[in-house]
């Protein structure tokens, strides 16, 4: 389940006209009616096809009934049936790799820049949209501003659509307030009293693990120390073009050059030597790198703090929370800083849809993403069957009605600025941050902003580095390994690699910037 609809984990864009337009598509409209699709606009109905679509996470229990629902209201337009494979988000990056190298026939895949996209795109396996979404698109272009659009190219082509709302993410620590409160800690502001109150429940309640973080590959954002990095305001240390979620090498200063954690250190290495020093101590989730569910633990009540991907925890989480603690109550501790300009951001998205080559119904996979993307299948798609999983509240909002049945994992294949709703009864504490996040306005412009990473030079020297950054990086970043011992053997089996990608994405953003 990597975090079902609460782990919101996509950079995304929405403009201030979204409400408007959001709203300009009646909830009962019918269905499939307004994509150019040719064969459908002149009343030909079209033969069935099956798309096979392999997105991450659990099938949800009543998959199956929203499964034959939107199949109902596709019959008679675009006729398509629907397969979807779900891949634990554990075993994402392999099983979509090895399927795309098998050449078996998938017509919609989840990709990410944290995954692999940009080797995905380098190697040719994903299909170029523009001519296809302009003809049986329109949905999905219109439904993403044009900033979007802009800022997520690759080499001046759309491959992938993204998926995503703002234009930054909010992090976050979901913090057991009841156990703050028992052991009598004043509410947490500073990232020293996050890790005091760790050290609290470590001495007084017994049974808990203080620290739970993602601990497995494709998932580093959330590690101890990838979360911790996300509330650098001092340096702006980010994650590179190159390799995704991993900082063995990094942007700082935004200054358009390219760290080398093996050659600078600072400030990585202090981060990397506070988690060593917290799991020394026993602070740490002691089956963290087994865990491919790492918000589980936390939820069942075995942990006093999670690392999050958004701010607030929302009615699922807490429902499921409390179902498992009664008795417990939840707070979300955030070191945002909302200030004009504090944040910087080069608008990409997060998570991308694409279409593989060797799709045999690419123009079919267009058409259902264009049918996903219109407001009451969007909500199908994301919320489950109304009345049964959810009920709008207003045209912006949803109130959660079955929280087992159907949870929402729209930010995997469905998501746009436009059509999402607000869960009604969410955390509205953070509500000033978010609309930080949705205004562009706030953030601070990426001088890489615009810039594609061309990964084809590097390709044996990523999949060399991969293997060897599997091995040691989760461990390395939660602490379970010593970081100067750990990164010398990094250095003896991927240094070489490393280096050579470093020079490489160097060379490129040199050449962009000299463009500028």
């Amino acid at each position: 389940m990597r975090i079902k609809r609460w782990w919101n984990l996509s950079l995304v864009l929405l403009l201030s006209i979204s409400l408007i337009v959001g709203c300009s598509k009646g909830a009962n409209e019918p269905s499939g009616t307004d994509s150019a699709t040719g064969n459908e606009a002149a009343g030909t109905k079209l033969e069935p096809v099956t798309l096979k679509i392999m997105i991450p996470g659990d099938r949800p229990p009543d998959m199956d009934l929203v499964i034959a629902e939107a199949e109902r209201r596709m019959k008679d337009t675009i006729n398509v049936k629907l397969d979807i494979v779900f891949v634990p988000w554990a075993d994402l990056g392999q099983k979509t790799q090895v399927t795309l190298a098998s050449g078996e026939n998938i017509d919609l895949i989840f990709d990410a820049p944290w995954l692999h996209i940009n080797q995905m795109i380098a190697d040719g396996f994903y299909e170029p949209l523009d001519d296809l979404l302009a003809k049986y698109g329109k949905n999905v272009l219109e439904k993403r501003p044009q900033q979007m659009w802009d800022a997520n190219k690759y080499n001046g082509k759309i491959m992938a659509v993204p998926l995503g709302l703002v234009y930054g993410t909010g992090n976050s620590y979901v913090v057991r307030k009841d156990l703050r409160e028992k052991l009598g800690i004043p509410p947490i502001k500073t990232q020293k009293e996050l890790i005091d109150f760790a050290y609290k429940v470590k001495e007084q309640v017994p049974g808990i693990a203080p620290f739970m973080a993602a601990g497995t590959s494709g998932q580093q954002t959330y590690s101890i120390v990838g979360l911790r990095s996300q509330f650098d305001y001092d340096t702006h240390v980010r994650f590179t073009h190159a390799l995704g979620s991993s900082l063995m090498l990094y942007y700082k200063n935004n200054d358009g050059k390219v760290y080398n954690l093996l050659e600078d250190s600072e400030p990585v290495m202090t981060w990397l030597k506070e988690a060593r020093q917290m799991y020394l101590d026993g602070l740490v989730y002691k089956d963290i790198l087994t865990a491919k569910d790492f918000i589980q633990p936390f939820l069942s009540g075995k942990a006093a703090i999670v690392t999050k991907g958004s701010f607030g925890t929302g009615l699922s989480f807490d429902q499921q929370f409390k179902s498992n603690v009664p008795g417990g109550d939840l707070e979300t501790v955030t070191f945002f800083d909302g200030t004009k300009g504090a944040n910087m951001s080069n608008f990409k998205q997060w998570n991308f849809l694409a279409v593989p080559k060797v799709s045999k119904n690419k123009e079919r996979a267009v058409m259902f993403m264009d049918w996903a993307n219109e407001k009451e299948n969007y909500d199908l798609l994301s919320y489950g069957i109304q009345g049964k999983h959810w009920e709008p509240v207003g045209d912006m909002e949803y109130k959660l009605l079955d929280t087992k049945g159907y949870w929402g994992f729209g930010y995997v294949w469905v998501w746009n600025p436009i059509d999402e709703r607000s869960d009604a009864e969410r955390d509205k504490k953070y509500d000033e941050f978010e609309a930080v996040l949705r205004d562009a306005d706030n953030f601070t412009r990426d001088v890489l902003t615009g810039f594609d990473f061309d990964s084809a030079a590097v390709q044996n020297d990523l999949s060399q580095y991969n293997t060897v950054e599997a091995k040691y990086y989760p461990a390395l970043f939660n602490g379970v390994l010593d970081p100067e011992e750990t990164l010398k053997k990094f250095e003896a089996e991927a240094g070489p690699s490393l280096k050579r990608i470093q020079a490489e994405l160097q060379k490129q953003i040199d050449a962009f910037l000299a463009k500028k």
